[in-house]
This record gives C-alpha cells, sequence and structure tokens, in this order.
C-alpha cells in the first residue's frame, strides 16, 4: 500500500489532535458528563494479537469475526478458534464491515484527508469483491438497517460534508447525504428500530431518527475533553458502548440521562510518541457461549472480548442478532 506524503499524514494527524481537544468542532460539544469507572467486574481476554492496526468488526454468527486492518489495508476473518486469515489485500485504509447472510460489506478510503473511498461487497462462497459505490468522502461507519438498507458515515474533509449516507443493495438506490449531521463516525442501531445513534467530531452522541433524518437530537457528551469516539453498539436495555480512540477505551453511556462510565482504557497502540488515531476503534455485541459479551477492536492490533459483571444485559438492540 502507497504511504500517505508525510506533510498530508501530519496535517491529518494535527487536525484530529485539534478536534479531540475541543478546539476545532464546528459547535460546542456540550457539558462534559463526569467519566468515573465502572470498570469493576468486568473479565478482559484476547482473542488474536499482532495483526496489525484494527479498525472495524462483525460477528460472522459462527464464533468468529471479520475485521478489517487500516494502515495494513486489508479485510480479514477470525474464527472461533482465534486463526486469523486475510482475505482481501491491497486495501486503501478499509473501515466499517458489516455481515449480511453470505456477504460482507465494507469500506474503503478512512480518513480525514484520503483518497475518495468506496463501498464494497465480498462474497463468502467465491472470494469475489464487487465494488458499489465510489467517490466516498472519508467513509467510516457502516450500520445495516432492520429493512436490509446499508447507512454509513463519513469524516472526510477533502470535500464537502455529506453526512450519512444509505444505499440499498436490493436495487442500488444510493442516498447521498441521507443526513446532514457532519463529521459522523460510529453508528448503532437504537432499541425502539426506529432511530440511530452516531457520534461526530463535536464529541458528542445523538439520536437520528429514520424516519427524519435531518433532526437529531443530542443525548449525551464524551465523558471527556479529550476523546476522539469511534464506532459503537446499544443493547436492548439502551445502554450504548463507545470506542474512543484518544483514551484507548470504552465507555457506557446512558442515553436516557446522558450520564457514562469507563469500562476501560489504555487499549493504544504502543509507540514511543503518540500519533492519533492510535487506540480503541470499534466495539460489537457477540455470542459468548450462552450469553453476550463485548468485542473491542483497537489499533495495537488486537482483538479483545470484554465479559461483563452480573446485573449487566448485553442483549443486542437489533432484534435479527
Amino acid at each position: 500500500m502507497a504511504r500517505r506524503p508525510r506533510r498530508r499524514r501530519l496535517r491529518a494527524t494535527v487536525l484530529t489532535a485539534a478536534v479531540a481537544a475541543g478546539i476545532v468542532t464546528g459547535g460546542s460539544a456540550g457539558a462534559q458528563t463526569p467519566a468515573g469507572s465502572c470498570a469493576d467486574g468486568w473479565d478482559v481476554s484476547t482473542i488474536v494479537s499482532g495483526v496489525g492496526n484494527l479498525e472495524n468488526l462483525d460477528t460472522d454468527g459462527a464464533g468468529g469475526f471479520y475485521v478489517t486492518g487500516i494502515m495494513d489495508g486489508y479485510l480479514a476473518h477470525i474464527d472461533a478458534a482465534g486463526n486469523f486469515e486475510k482475505l482481501v489485500t491491497g486495501l486503501d485504509h478499509p473501515a466499517g464491515v458489516r455481515v449480511v447472510g453470505r456477504s460482507v460489506y465494507f469500506l474503503t478510503g478512512d480518513g480525514l484527508a484520503e483518497a475518495p473511498g468506496t463501498l464494497r461487497r465480498y462474497d463468502m462462497d467465491t472470494g469475489a469483491v464487487t465494488i458499489l459505490l465510489t467517490e466516498l468522502s472519508g467513509p467510516n461507519g457502516l450500520l445495516e438497517l432492520p429493512d436490509g438498507d446499508l447507512l454509513f458515515a463519513t469524516i472526510g474533509i477533502s470535500g464537502p460534508a455529506t453526512g450519512i449516507s444509505r444505499y440499498r443493495p436490493s436495487t442500488g438506490e444510493y442516498t447521498k447525504g441521507w443526513s446532514s449531521l457532519p463529521w459522523t463516525n460510529g453508528l448503532a442501531l437504537a432499541p425502539d428500530g426506529k432511530s440511530i445513534y452516531t457520534d461526530n467530531m463535536t464529541l458528542r452522541v445523538f439520536r437520528v431518527p429514520l424516519d427524519d433524518p435531518n433532526n437529531p437530537t443530542v443525548v449525551a457528551a464524551a465523558p471527556t475533553m479529550i476523546a476522539l469516539p469511534d464506532d459503537m453498539e446499544a443493547t436492548r436495555a439502551n445502554q450504548l458502548f463507545v470506542a474512543d480512540h484518544i483514551q484507548g477505551a470504552v465507555y457506557q453511556i446512558d442515553p436516557a440521562t446522558g450520564t457514562a462510565c469507563t469500562i476501560i482504557t489504555g487499549l493504544i497502540k504502543p509507540a514511543p510518541l503518540r500519533n492519533p488515531p492510535d487506540g480503541a476503534t470499534s466495539v460489537r455485541i457477540a455470542r459468548d457461549a450462552d450469553t453476550w459479551a463485548l468485542y473491542v477492536t483497537s489499533m495495537d492490533g488486537t482483538l479483545r472480548r470484554l465479559r461483563p459483571p452480573p446485573g449487566i444485559d448485553l442483549t443486542p438492540a437489533d432484534p435479527r442478532r
């Protein structure tokens, strides 16, 4: 994979750091909720490590996961035994990934100032890759809706802000800028099935109604001003679990009250000097024997499992799971 010119990488890094510090937000980040700690009772274990820079994941429904390596340019599979296999290589900054039937949808071109990106489909049975959309501006988070449509967030600054776009795989219909909320990142289905959660570079979490996508409401702020919220997932009990690049953290957020706490921190790529984004990137809920657990990717090349303490219901918001 070709490397970005040093000046371009520095520009993106400086902007990211400025946004994370609340300097470049395009608006107030809102009142900050003390993060506190709710780490007690959570059990953390490693599924796989040393596989580059993990950006996103989705469950394969059989105890394994499909993952993307953003700097390493791959789509890979991790089976239930922890065996890691690259399926597609040579990709330009791959990001969000979602499993739908026998297809794996994924995005490329993630970043603040990358070349235009794509939405692609990988066929599990044949290994064929189909490019569905091109010329996307920093596509990042990806979500399947109950009706089968796909939403994807865009975070790029090299073109006009496009917010969240919608794509219908059954017909190829593409609604660019379905929601105008700018610089969005993570996406999660809300338990009502009629709205989604997302975050953006103003360090806030929003609820976006599916029938009124240009009327989002703020439900929470990032637990700290030094943050860069990334991908997320919600539970049936309306608790939101969010990965954070800067702290290398996973937060638990209650959208009903805006309160938040920190489950874990320090999931950061080891290096002499930090070069954010280099921390936790995505959270998914998946089966863990006869119950549920959180699975977290990080730029340190590790997929971790976080088992909750008694009393935490991780049943996913999406009833299809």
